[in-house]
């Protein structure tokens, strides 16, 4: 090629480069986040979600499921869902409070009377008033999943009324409303990392902690602790979410499919969990865990009143989304 050629050509390269990186990334190819591993409810969910998407679009839209947190853990990733790196996720509602203040209100125990109740309130109005908050921050919501319910599992005793939880040293979540929790109880709540919790269980540094079937079953603290108790203190909601920038590039048609298969991938997902929450269940029974549960909740969720006084004086305007939730059928 002659110089002269050469130097024609430069030019008109270097403004193809830079269009091709001023480019915004296509819509056929979605990256989607997960926290969690390969057979998950969630993580089933969410693939069956993926493949029926590129199929009804006929591949206008071709999302691909990242598990195991491998693009970020979840605060990395709802920033990277809001400014469009990433294309959709499934969040847990636990840690949106920075950018949502309204669903600092799903970290409140006994907020919900059980997973139905949680159902009941996120596929109605509720729920949709959350959306339109979420959104607003760049998060479309297209339906809500199921993360079971947290219950007491302890070394100890049974657990059917708050002094059966005196005295026990608890393990929880480093979140100043489940420290309050268990110390309203008379325990004595110890923050601790979920990777030191077997052993601390062992030895006796832990008495008992709080979680779900399936987590109490796979980190193998039923090993440790003979007693779970159905508490059911936190039920904590999660979203199939998209970028609002990704959501809006869509044809009203593939908006409508889109959401259509991620309302299938909720049914999907809530199956699975019960299926998986059962098998874990009957796991730890065959070891000898004695499961009760928990007639009378009421008494429980009244000596989380202080705690939800100071909550709501805190964050005005949240008793009354409290009550309306408490109240919902």
């Amino acid at each position: 090629m002659k110089t002269s050629h050469i130097k024609k050509f430069l030019p008109i390269a270097s403004v193809a480069a830079m269009m091709a990186f001023a480019l915004p990334a296509q819509a056929d190819n979605w990256r989607g986040w997960n926290i969690h591993p390969n057979g998950y409810p969630n993580t089933v969910a969410l693939e069956e979600f993926a493949e029926a998407v590129a199929e009804q679009t006929e591949g206008r839209v071709k999302p691909r499921v990242y598990n195991n947190a491998v693009l970020g853990d979840q605060s990395d990733a709802i920033e990277q869902t809001r400014n469009g790196a990433l294309d959709f996720a499934n969040f847990n509602m636990g840690p949106m409070g920075p950018i949502v203040p309204e669903t600092n209100v799903f970290s409140l125990p006994f907020l919900f009377n059980d997973v139905e109740h949680m159902h009941a309130v996120m596929d109605g109005e509720i729920g949709e008033r959350f959306a339109d908050a979420l959104e607003e921050k760049g998060l479309v919501v297209l339906s809500w999943f199921d993360s079971g319910a947290r219950s007491i599992y302890n070394t100890k005793q049974p657990i059917n009324t708050p002094e059966d939880v005196r005295g026990l040293k608890i393990r929880v979540m480093n979140n100043d409303l489940y420290v309050h929790m268990i110390e309203a109880l008379g325990g004595n709540a110890t923050p601790m990392s979920y990777g030191e919790v077997y052993q601390s269980l062992t030895t006796g540094v832990l008495d008992g902690a709080e979680n779900n079937y399936p987590s109490f079953e796979s980190s193998n603290h039923y090993e440790a602790s003979g007693y779970y108790s159905l508490t059911e203190h936190l039920i904590i909601p999660e979203c199939l979410c998209v970028a609002k920038a990704s959501w809006e590039k869509l044809s009203e048609e593939d908006q409508e499919i889109i959401r259509d298969v991620a309302q299938q991938a909720s049914v999907r997902q809530r199956e699975l969990w019960v299926n998986s929450s059962e098998e874990s269940r009957q796991i730890v029974l065959d070891h000898g865990v004695e499961i009760n549960e928990v007639e009378d909740k009421a008494a429980f969720q009244a000596l989380m009143e202080p705690m939800y006084e100071s909550f709501i004086a805190s964050n005005p305007g949240t008793g009354e989304l409290i009550e309306e939730i408490r109240a919902a059928e």
